[in-house]
């Protein structure tokens, strides 16, 4: 089984996730087809057959995130020390050598990347190419529009 690499933070959202699917959600549902089956006929129990959908769902998650979490190799981003390459894990601050607009993207794994919050997957085009470069480095990654060129200003591992 392969591992997949989650930052901390990444790791204690899942985890996080997971607690509440097992303590409230789960009871609830439980709760919720109990109540669907004092109704009487399953058979035409919409409130039942919602409720077991709602089940699987949940439980379904439940393995997801359980199976995640087995397979994940947790990062701590502020205890890296990359001599200032650009790693999974670290934030680079970067600046479109096109239109001179600053920007600063942090390398997370596939669950935890939010471009409204600024963290990029590993596995998008503009992190494959700021993998193993460092400040000062100019890199082209491919947009749609074309090529687009970004010099790396600054890497920090927090």
């Amino acid at each position: 089984m392969s591992t997949v690499p989650i930052t901390k933070f990444g790791a204690e959202l899942l985890k996080q996730e997971l607690h509440n699917l097992k303590t409230k959600e789960r009871p609830n549902v439980i709760n919720a087809i109990a109540e669907a089956r004092a109704q009487g006929d399953l058979s035409e129990n919409a409130e039942y057959d919602a409720a077991k959908e709602r089940q699987a769902f949940v439980e379904g998650r439940i393995a997801e995130l359980e199976g995640k979490l087995g397979s994940a190799q947790i990062i701590d981003p502020s205890e890296l020390d990359a001599e200032g390459r650009v790693v999974f894990g670290s934030t680079v601050h970067l600046e479109d050598l096109e239109t001179s607009q600053k920007v600063s993207y942090q390398i997370v794994g596939e669950d935890e990347a939010d471009l409204k919050l600024s963290k990029v997957s590993i596995t998008s085009p503009i992190a494959r190419a700021l993998i193993g470069k460092y400040a000062g480095d100019v890199v082209g990654v491919q947009a749609p529009a074309g090529i687009r060129e970004y010099e790396v200003l600054d890497v920090a591992y927090v």
